[in-house]
């Protein structure tokens, strides 16, 4: 089982940066997880670059 890899993003409410636990078996998962600063919900996808390494990309649901 692959253990949990963690990836450093930004808010895209709030602009606070957050840590976000990343499964490496998600790739091409996209999933809706609270900003734990400010608690609006956002959208988050998981996808693999050619060099195997996790990508994420978050934006506000209300896009």
């Amino acid at each position: 089982m692959p253990s949990l890899e963690f990836g450093d993003a930004v808010c895209p409410y709030c602009g606070e940066p957050l840590t976000l636990a990343l499964d490496p078996g998600a790739e091409g998962q996209t999933y809706v997880e609270d900003c734990q600063v400010c608690c609006r919900p956002i959208v988050v996808q998981v996808s693999v670059d050619a060099l195997g390494e996790l990508q994420v990309d978050l934006r506000r649901e209300d896009d």
